[in-house]
């Protein structure tokens, strides 16, 4: 592995040229940043992989929906589509992609638009005849032709961004010293406890500006595996064997909640948002049919579901909400005083 980054090093230097260059274009002004006169808030990374965006737009949709219109706006990744478009009853995953036909499943009093140029995105939301009050951009941070006015960087507790390198030795997308550009540092998908002295090594190791401030965030599980027309309690999952399938970039974190609850698993790990062929269905099925349990089921993340259920029997999936553990009333407010 020492090696293969070796070789890759010099790909790295020229990969960080380019955004280097890129990025001080944006900050000279020799490229445009478009400000809008809305509240948008940027949710993104530094690094390509699971960082946890979806949770955390999610989260911020929970806490603002009851008192502000909001509109999600993603870039649609892998989607069959292009230009701008807004989720509606009769479009899938595919047509919207993973992550904005969830949101659009999840909270329907919530605008899900996608838009490959995201200030073409935003003029079109902003042209609706009910137009939103707030809007959260989705994976943006890169996104630079747009000026959010508050930008959240994410980074995992096991893979923080100080700890990485440019793509591709390592998986960052830009230079470490783009995080100071955020607002707002969460480091995510955090266990359960950290105490102060963890979280002060972190934040030497992060080093965040005096006008930046750091949290921390955790996954949880819910408590009911949800499948098309009924669910198991996840204190049940002990009785079953289970086939867990992912297409997502880091599966560690569900992989030992499932561990934790004495799930008896089977892992078919696939490519972060895989399409998923007649052969896969295959492949799956019989994996699932050479389980010797009489209790068995299939499990995926809720972003594999959509894609998968309709071929699959007794498949079911496993909701997943981020919360903030240190000083989220500080977050909350934060968040609240930047929308109005």
């Amino acid at each position: 592995m020492k090696a293969l980054r070796k070789l890759l090093y010099p790909f790295s230097i020229l990969y960080g040229l380019i955004t280097f260059v890129r990025n001080k274009c944006y900050d000279s002004g020799i490229f445009k940043s478009y400000d809008f006169d809305i509240p948008i808030i940027s949710v993104g990374n530094l690094s390509v992989g699971g960082t946890g965006k979806t949770p955390h737009i999610e989260y911020l949709i929970r806490m603002l929906q009851t008192s502000k219109k909001i509109a999600v706006l993603s870039r649609g990744y892998q989607r069959k589509t292009s230009g701008f478009l807004i989720a509606k009853d009769g479009l899938n995953a595919f047509e919207l992609g993973d992550e904005p036909f969830q949101y659009f499943s999840k909270f329907k009093d919530v605008i899900v638009a996608v838009d490959e140029k995201r200030v073409r995105g935003i003029q079109q939301l902003l042209k609706l005849t009910s137009p939103p009050d707030v809007i959260l951009l989705d994976d943006a941070f890169q996104h630079r032709s747009v000026k959010p006015g508050l930008s959240i960087v994410l980074t995992p507790y096991d893979d923080l961004f100080v700890d990485d390198h440019m793509l591709p030795m390592g998986n960052l997308r830009e230079y470490k010293s783009g995080s100071k550009r955020a607002d707002i540092i969460i480091v995510t998908k955090c266990p359960n406890y950290l105490d102060s002295i963890e979280c002060q090594n972190i934040k030497n190791k992060i080093k965040p500006t005096v006008n930046q401030e750091l949290f921390y965030s955790k996954i949880t599980y819910q408590y009911n595996l949800q499948g098309f027309d009924n669910s198991i309690n996840i204190n049940e999952l002990h009785r079953y064997e289970v086939l867990l399938i992912t297409g997502i970039a880091n599966p560690k974190p569900l992989l030992n909640f499932l561990t934790q609850v004495n799930a008896k698993c089977t892992h078919l790990a696939f490519s972060d948002h895989h399409n998923f062929t007649s052969s896969d269905i295959i492949s799956i099925k019989n994996t699932f049919s050479n389980l010797t349990s009489e209790k068995k089921i299939i499990l995926t993340t809720e972003k594999d579901y959509v894609r998968i259920f309709a071929s699959l029997e007794k498949c079911y999936f496993i909701a997943i909400e981020t919360r903030i553990i240190n000083n989220e009333n500080i977050f909350i407010q934060k968040i609240k005083d930047y929308v109005g």
